[in-house]
């Protein structure tokens, strides 16, 4: 489930990740078993938790690393940039470091997986204005996510009402 060092002088980053692939190495890798058993199961039946087999081979056999982001995600586009006939455009896709959330895509990686911008993030040399805030993605449903005064969900108490409102009665 570790980091590896790279092979043959190949960037780590490009490399095929087979961590998942070493479940059955059991006397070399007895202690990390379970863990590598999850990494296995998870990747195999599920889409949702970074890349799957299918992925994971299609970015090795035909993706070209475009760059990664602050939270990890790795670009990737066609090797060579080469166009695909049905689409009429290379193709370009995300491999999320974690759950597959689409809000975790900063703006200007977003611009680029959405061909609005031709050039990626890591081959301008963009610096943000003083006041654009850095990149947060969408918290609903964590505990970061905003929850204002009076909410039922914030900590504390409701405050009271301040002699504006009239409840309705019935029969008045």
């Amino acid at each position: 489930m570790g980091s590896h060092p790279p092979i043959d002088g190949l960037k780590a980053a490009t490399l095929l990740d087979n961590s998942a692939c070493r479940w059955h190495q059991t006397a070399q890798l007895s202690s990390n078993r379970p863990g590598l058993m999850k990494q296995f199961f998870l990747k195999l039946f599920t889409w949702w938790n970074s890349e799957t087999f299918g992925t994971q081979l299609w970015t090795w056999r035909f993706g070209e690393l475009v760059g990664t982001d602050e939270q990890g995600n790795r670009y990737y586009r066609t090797a060579g940039r080469k166009i695909d006939p049905t689409l009429g455009f290379e193709r370009r896709w995300v491999i999320y470091n974690g759950v597959a959330e689409a809000s975790r895509i900063p703006p200007d990686w977003h611009g680029w997986m959405h061909h609005t911008v031709d050039v990626a993030p890591t081959e301008e040399s963009y610096t943000p204005r003083e006041w654009q805030k850095p990149h947060v993605p969408n918290m609903t449903g964590t505990a970061q996510a905003y929850r204002p005064s009076g909410s039922t969900l914030a900590s504390g108490r409701r405050p009271k009402a301040t002699g504006d409102y009239q409840p309705w009665t019935p029969g008045s």
